[in-house]
């Protein structure tokens, strides 16, 4: 890769804007960026390095806030290690949550798939009775507590 890329150059291999770019570092998610003579920025392989991790964290849907201070942190030196890497355990713990809670669901719509093939396949036989039913058959939904839907008064 090139030493230093331009604000274009960044936002092509990133898939974020230059008006992203300009935001992040006006904002302090990034530091400021070195610039050329012109006055155009100009970002070095550790500039990217960072970004990729930035981007990383927004797919982990890390709030920007959360982002700003792991950021500042970073800026405040190796002191502050330990604070980064409790806070990403933390992150990580929710992260791992959110991928359970994701594998449920995709859990319950591969049954549903599973039971409306079944029932398209009693109703192209002629088999199935209950017409206009086919969600007759739905489990309860459970709250984070175990209660079914229905028990919340």
């Amino acid at each position: 890769m090139e030493s230093h890329l331009t604000i274009d150059e960044v936002a092509k291999r990133t898939g974020l804007t230059a008006y992203t770019l300009r935001y992040y570092e006006r904002i302090g998610l990034i530091a400021p960026i070195s610039r050329a003579p012109g006055g155009q920025r100009r970002y070095a392989v550790s500039d990217m390095a960072w970004i990729e991790f930035l981007l990383r964290l927004r797919t982990t849907n890390m709030p920007i806030g959360k982002m700003q201070t792991f950021a500042k942190l970073r800026g405040a030196g190796d002191s502050t290690v330990p604070d980064r890497r409790q806070m990403l355990e933390e992150h990580l713990t929710e992260v791992l949550s959110e991928i359970e809670a994701m594998r449920r669901s995709a859990d319950a719509l591969q049954a549903k798939i599973e039971y409306y093939r079944s029932f398209e396949q009693s109703l192209a036989s002629g088999s199935h009775s209950d017409e206009g039913h086919a969600d007759e058959h739905r489990k309860p939904l459970r709250t984070r507590t175990g209660q079914t839907a229905g028990d919340r008064r």
